[in-house]
């Protein structure tokens, strides 16, 4: 085995060669696929024990590791980065215990079989970008209407009238009722009128001057000359930052969820 080579691959190996796969692995900060029959026992902030089963051990560069099950894409026992490794045999078994300092926690996986190791060095570069719905963008709004513009109120969404459905429903700095009309992508001609037909059902029952505001990320050529005509308004909205919100708010739910549930009794 040389750990020159960008992918190692052992089927059916003895525990020993397994062994050798592991450690050339954590040593060299590779990412280590192991599948074959285990058990995990875990200590630290609780206790649990996975009896012996199928399953698969992935060990990261970053030495963060994850046990998954042959179903469901959530890992059934993990330990995030920075782990420290030790790895040996006891008995016949193959045995890779992860040791977290703070807090301190310990994942011990007890391989009794392999059926298929691998070593690999991958190199990723590419950027990740996050992107919404329309379902996400209209949330975005909901939680942080600033972005359409200073002063924005939402009452509803989803308001039934009769051409369809409107995506946002309020009332802007000014005291005027606003509808909006979100679209992820380039927002064309159908949306420009679509928007109108909402703003027109509206205006016999309205005792307000109403609205309208087309929100998309661009719009087609000539839309801009038929919204101006149709009186209407264009604001750009980027997915993107829609998605950046919806994580701020889940992140700031979490982080007081955490508060709560750690707050001392009084």
């Amino acid at each position: 085995m040389s750990d020159r080579r960008p992918v190692l691959v052992c089927e059916n190996p003895s525990i020993d060669e397994a062994l050798e796969a592991v450690r050339m692995a954590i040593s060299g900060r590779k990412i280590l696929i192991v599948a074959g029959n285990c058990s995990v026992d875990y200590h630290g902030r609780a206790s649990s024990t996975l009896e012996s089963g199928e399953r698969i051990l992935m060990i990261k560069e970053d030495s963060s590791l994850l046990v998954h099950r042959p179903k469901g894409y959530e890992p059934v026992n993990w330990q995030p980065p920075g782990c420290l490794y030790q790895t040996g045999k006891k008995g016949d078994a193959l045995v890779i215990r992860a040791v977290r300092s703070k807090p301190h926690e310990v994942i011990t996986v007890s391989f009794d079989r392999v059926y298929f190791a691998s070593v690999l060095s991958l190199t990723d570069r590419g950027e990740f970008s996050l992107h919404a719905s329309e379902e996400d963008m209209q949330r975005a709004i909901l939680f942080q209407p600033s972005i359409i513009e200073e002063g924005l109120k939402p009452i509803t969404y989803e308001k039934k009238v009769e051409p369809g459905f409107i995506d946002v429903y309020g009332i802007d700095k000014d005291g005027k009722m606003v509808v909006i009309e979100i679209k992820r992508k380039t927002a064309g001609r159908e949306a420009a009128l679509q928007l109108a037909r909402y703003v027109e059902s509206l205006k016999p029952t309205s005792n307000r001057e109403v609205r309208g505001i087309l929100a998309s990320p661009q719009i087609a050529k000539g839309v801009q000359k038929l919204l101006a005509t149709l009186r209407l308004d264009f604001k750009p909205l980027d997915p993107r930052r829609c998605a950046e919100i919806l994580r701020d708010v889940e992140t700031r739910k979490l982080a007081e969820f955490f508060q709560r549930t750690n707050r001392s009794p009084t």
